[in-house]
């Protein structure tokens, strides 16, 4: 009889857990509001429909240029090349920025968050927007692993890379970030405690906090719109970023101008990492920022103005 009674007060105290988790669950994704056109009629640039979602985007620059395409990294957005986009611009490049799926003012559909995902919309948007081929490619972070992986299944379509600490190679793993992973609990997670845990891996990426100030004022926007952390969570359990040195060794035996920049102080993907990236694509230039963390690009304009303009000539 006791143990009997014993089995019901856990079932019951089982079903109460997962009430309470559902239920904090659904408050917590329908609090947000949903990104459509009204919230989009105040956002810079243009909107061009793909096959996965519309996709916001920024053109700056001369039609006739060679083509610069800039790719940001996991989380923040296009901004992050606010202090790089017009400085390239004005070199007599044409300049492109666009918002991963996901992020800023693109779609976020309801679909894995794959290596797959982000080739093709790089692949249509470029395509869509009938630019001079080959172009030159620039990612940061994860958008390194995006860049790489584009070379590696599209490589007539690109004349130089810029990696700037580009993901792709093991790092050690937050235990948080490990429970995230999880199926359910990583969902439930995410989104009551996902806004605190994306900002502080923000500020992570940062060396001086001054610097912050805007950067956060315009992050907030990202956390503002439902489907935001189904994208990241997706894209962490689906991309497989720590694992992608056959694609990188793929890219080395290509004969595609590569320069790496990384930040001495970076934080979130180790200097040490550069040399797992020289191993795979030995003809890479290393330039090392000093005084610099994981958004280096934001944080030290000018150094890493000038290493993209002597590289993509």
């Amino acid at each position: 009889m006791r143990k009997r009674y014993g089995s019901k007060m856990v079932a019951a105290v089982l079903a109460a857990c997962l009430l309470v988790m559902g239920g904090s669950y659904l408050i917590a994704v329908v609090s947000k509001p949903i990104l459509d056109d009204n919230a989009r009629q105040h956002a810079p640039g243009e909107f061009i429909r793909l096959s996965d979602g519309i996709v916001h985007l920024e053109a700056a620059g001369p039609v006739g240029g060679q083509v610069v395409v800039f790719i940001h990294g996991l989380a923040t957005p296009s901004f992050i090349w606010d202090k790089n986009y017009t400085v390239l611009a004005e070199a007599g490049f044409r300049v492109i920025r666009y918002d991963h799926y996901g992020r800023g003012y693109s779609d976020r559909p309801r679909q894995v968050y794959d290596r797959d995902l982000y080739d093709r919309q790089l692949f249509e948007l470029l395509a869509k927007r009938d630019l001079r081929l080959p172009v030159h490619l620039v990612g940061l972070s994860m958008g390194g692993a995006v860049v790489v992986s584009f070379v590696d299944r599209h490589p007539e379509m690109v004349d130089r890379i810029c990696l700037i600490a580009p993901a792709g190679f093991p790092i050690e793993i937050p235990l948080a970030l490990n429970v995230a992973m999880l199926p359910v609990i990583g969902e439930w997670a995410t989104a009551l405690f996902g806004d605190w845990a994306v900002r502080e891996g923000v500020r992570k990426a940062f060396i001086d906090p001054g610097k912050m100030v805007d950067f956060e004022n315009r992050f907030k926007q990202s956390l503002r719109y439902r489907g935001f952390h189904h994208a990241l969570l997706s894209t962490l359990r689906n991309m497989d970023m720590n694992r992608m040195e056959e694609v990188y060794n793929r890219v080395g035996r290509r004969n595609i101008p590569v320069l790496l920049i990384w930040g001495r102080q970076d934080h979130v993907l180790p200097l040490e990492n550069s040399q797992r990236v020289l191993a795979a694509i030995p003809t890479a230039e290393l330039q090392v920022v000093e005084n610099a963390g994981h958004n280096l690009n934001y944080e030290n304009p000018e150094s890493v103005n000038s290493l993209l303009r002597n590289f993509l000539r």
